[in-house]
């Protein structure tokens, strides 16, 4: 007798899944973005019609003043100031960061005293009492020895001190006492380990500094060296207060002689916007560079950034492809 677990049993039939239906995903709307971009656009547009249509900005007298000889020799002259005096002061900032971490107390506290003053007193001062250094050391100064009459050599000190060279020791010795900080924070963000691996392998002091903690402190160094050695274009302008005639004290000379002050100082405000833009751009690949090693990504580059921008512009106008159906019969 046969049960009822005993008869076969129908097999069971493939239903196909009724197709799902496809999701749009639609953007949320940000009406608050647009008002905000609509706002600083017609602010920014109304500076530009202002500025321009102002005839008291005598921009013709700016186009002609904009590549004379006077004010180029005057842009030549403030970059020589910058590039030697950021070069003084990045190679007193590292000889004296390494001072400052050395154990010896006589050395790192000569090196703490230098910093001390030197970031202590303005620069305008100090220019000012490098261009008058005659004063206190009289016009001709002589190199002996004290409390005798054994004198090796006497000096002219205004013609050793000129007003370029007043500029360069200002500009310069403050910049070490700033860039030893820099370089200071950058070697001690290394690990500490580093240093110790390199000494156990039988490599001297400085060697370790200049083989293996300097080069992993570059990543820490460089962004704030930017941004001093464009604070240094800017404050050689100072110079023109002891007689040098970089870029701004080709202008003065320029106004006092046309009274055209305006045009003039708007001229100097640009050619310094274009060598900061410059200068604002290599501190971006050098950071860059020096990111090699610490970061997966890299920040894009502006050319990748202006890629990128018109690539989602060109999905933007064709729309987003459509997403797969799912379920059912792809074929």
């Amino acid at each position: 007798m046969s049960t009822a677990t005993d008869r076969p049993q129908p097999e069971a039939t493939a239903r196909p899944s009724p197709p799902a239906e496809q999701i749009r995903a639609i953007p949320a709307r940000h009406p608050g973005r647009w008002i905000g971009t609509i706002a600083v656009l017609v602010v920014a547009a109304l500076f530009l019609i202002g500025v321009s249509t102002n005839k008291n900005f005598q921009w013709g007298v700016v186009g002609h003043n904009f590549t004379s000889s006077a004010i180029l020799e005057g842009l030549r002259l403030t970059l020589e100031l910058t590039l030697i005096a950021m070069a003084i002061g990045v190679a007193l900032g590292v000889v004296l960061a390494v001072m400052r971490l050395s154990p010896v107390p006589i050395v790192s506290s000569a090196a703490w005293m230098y910093i001390w003053f030197f970031r202590g007193t303005p620069v305008l001062v100090q220019l000012l009492f490098w261009y008058n250094l005659a004063i206190l050391t009289g016009p001709h100064p002589a190199v002996g020895i004290p409390l005798t009459h054994i004198v090796f050599f006497h000096m002219d000190a205004n013609s050793l001190i000129t007003p370029i060279t007043a500029a360069i020791l200002g500009l310069g010795l403050n910049e070490g006492a700033y860039m030893a900080e820099i370089v200071r924070a950058g070697i001690l963000s290394v690990d500490e380990g580093q240093a110790e691996a390199a000494q156990s392998l039988g490599m001297t002091r400085l060697k370790t500094m200049r083989l293996v903690v300097l080069p992993q402190a570059m990543r820490v160094i460089v962004p704030p060296t930017g941004n001093e050695t464009i604070s240094m274009l800017k404050t050689s302008s100072l110079a023109s207060a002891i007689a040098v005639q970089e870029l701004l004290g080709k202008a003065k000379i320029i106004y006092a002689r046309t009274f055209e002050t305006i045009p003039l100082l708007i001229v100097a405000s640009l050619w310094y916007l274009i060598i900061t833009s410059i200068l604002t751009g290599g501190q971006f690949y050098i950071e860059r560079y020096f990111a090699r090693g610490a970061s997966r990504n890299l920040p894009p580059t502006p050319l990748q950034r202006l890629r990128a921008l018109f690539t989602r512009n060109l999905t933007t106008f064709h729309g987003p492809p459509p997403p797969p159906p799912l379920g059912g019969d792809h074929r």
